[in-house]
């Protein structure tokens, strides 16, 4: 074979082979890029937290005592109020309601709280009369309860909710001379053999206590007065006394104060007041209460057919464990009762309605109903009558 042609084959050879490598280096797959993560952020967003919840309205709820069951029902109306309405309350009274500087310090102690709105049921306004000019100056919303804060400050006392006393000691003296012996008495009493019907009450101060004790009075003296024209007086206390039209008494309503709101002195002012024999007796309150049965051995002596005292007709005022008892026992012939659940419920309600700005009304009657042995256990008035 010539030089010529070997060479050419040589060429075609390296040409092929050249080719056939080309194809495998195009076949080839690229080498496979390194995963990569994203680069972190620089700084990673705070996580979304939630802006503090309010903290809830405060309404100190001050009362005259906390003792007494009475006030313990008034607190548990208070207590409920507060949960519908999500507002924080704190319930405080004095040891007695003859504690009246007590019941200040708890005042200040809860304005220096800062509160939203304040409930009052005051032992004695003048005590309070600062108070509550800072409370308007401030816009602190103040509602009385029970008896209220009478005579305040113009303007301080934003409403009030509280039976309306006055005409709860109306009703005593109406369902008193309802009874036929006491209409009796009084139509039979002339001048020279008078009768007496007296109203027992442990101050002349609250409001509540001389509210039933002038509803009381005055009612019974418009109903003695058509019995026997002109021959009425009230005798007993300048806040209350009125001589007969005539000058001569055949039925004298006497009112009884007792020195302290202590039972002791309850207890002597209702000694005092047998004394005299009276015909019928209205106790305007417990305190009262627990004074006239401490006098008649807790009651026996009212027993209608032996007691010591068996015609002497004795009314009552609230509830409490001792007073249902001489009920029950016919020792006291019924009572007033008023609805101390709803007084401290519309306390706090109408707290919570005047921090919101809405339109309350200056008074808020709370009710009160007369209760005997024959209806004390009906449902509408049971739920009203506590232990």
């Amino acid at each position: 074979m010539e030089e010529s042609d070997i060479m050419k084959k040589l060429l075609v050879l390296v040409l092929t082979l050249s080719l056939v490598l080309g194809m495998f280096a195009c076949a080839a797959p690229a080498p496979a890029a390194e995963a990569t993560e994203a680069p972190a952020a620089a700084t990673e967003a705070p996580a979304a937290t939630e802006a503090p919840a309010a903290a809830p309205l405060y309404i100190p709820v001050i009362s005259k005592g906390f003792q007494h069951k009475f006030w313990q029902t008034v607190m548990l109306g208070s207590q409920d109020a507060a949960a519908k309405y999500g507002v924080e309350i704190t319930f405080d009274g004095p040891p007695s309601e003859s504690d009246i500087s007590v019941q200040v310090d708890m005042l200040n102690a809860a304005m220096a709280k800062k509160p939203a709105a304040l409930c009052l049921a005051a032992l004695d306004t003048e005590s309070v009369t600062e108070q509550l000019q800072t409370c308007k100056e401030e816009g602190i919303p103040v509602i009385g309860f029970d008896s209220g804060v009478p005579n305040a400050p113009e303007g301080s006392i934003i409403s009030t909710a509280s039976p309306d006393n006055t005409a709860a000691g109306a009703l005593a003296a109406d369902k008193m001379y309802a009874i036929e012996s006491v209409a009796a008495a009084v139509a039979a009493a002339t001048k020279d053999a008078p009768v007496v019907i007296s109203v027992i009450s442990q101050d002349a101060t609250s409001a509540s206590i001389t509210g039933r004790t002038t509803g009381f009075v005055d009612e019974m003296f418009k109903l003695c007065d058509a019995a026997q024209p002109g021959l009425v007086s009230v005798t007993g206390h300048d806040k209350w006394n009125k001589a007969s039209s005539s000058g001569d008494t055949a039925v004298e309503i006497l009112v009884s104060i007792a020195a302290t709101t202590s039972v002791t002195d309850c207890q002597a002012a209702a000694q005092a007041v047998i004394q005299k024999a009276p015909v019928a007796v209205f106790c305007t309150n417990s305190g009262s209460v627990d004074g006239m049965l401490a006098a008649t051995a807790d009651g026996s002596d009212l027993d209608r057919t032996s007691g010591r005292y068996k015609d002497m007709v004795v009314v009552g005022f609230d509830s409490g464990a001792t007073l249902l008892n001489a009920i029950r026992n016919q020792w006291f012939y019924g009572a007033v009762t008023q609805d101390p659940y709803m007084i401290g419920y519309y306390a706090v309600e109408l707290a919570y309605k005047a921090i919101q700005g809405e339109t309350i009304p200056a008074v808020v009657d709370t009710g009160c109903q007369f209760y005997t042995v024959e209806n004390m256990d009906n449902p509408d008035i049971a739920k009203l009558l506590y232990d």
